[in-house]
């Protein structure tokens, strides 16, 4: 395993652990999902470039771009739950009320 591999796969490992662990807030829920999917493309990334597959270029594009979509959606979801609930606390929110 190189040092590459190591270091994506930790970063995938210490977003997953932080996801799991620091629940408290919405924010840190959505950096940390963002963190593993930007880890991920590093990922797609490196490994397009190592094995220099003409069909797999469009892999880490199209990763790229479902990632900034879960990021506009997130941040709407936390826009409409601070203005709803006045928090962003994950303990705080009830999405099954209307």
């Amino acid at each position: 395993m190189t040092t590459t591999q190591l270091t994506l796969m930790m970063a995938f490992i210490l977003s997953l652990l932080g996801l799991a662990l620091h629940r408290t807030h919405l924010v840190s829920a959505l950096l940390c999902i963002e963190s593993m999917l930007i880890t991920l493309f590093m990922a797609t990334t490196t490994i397009t470039q190592i094995t220099q597959l003409t069909t797999a270029t469009i892999l880490p594009m199209t990763l790229l771009t479902f990632s900034a979509c879960e990021a506009s959606a997130g941040l709407a979801l936390l826009v409409a739950t601070a203005r709803t609930h006045a928090t962003d606390h994950l303990k705080n929110l009830n999405l099954l009320q209307c």
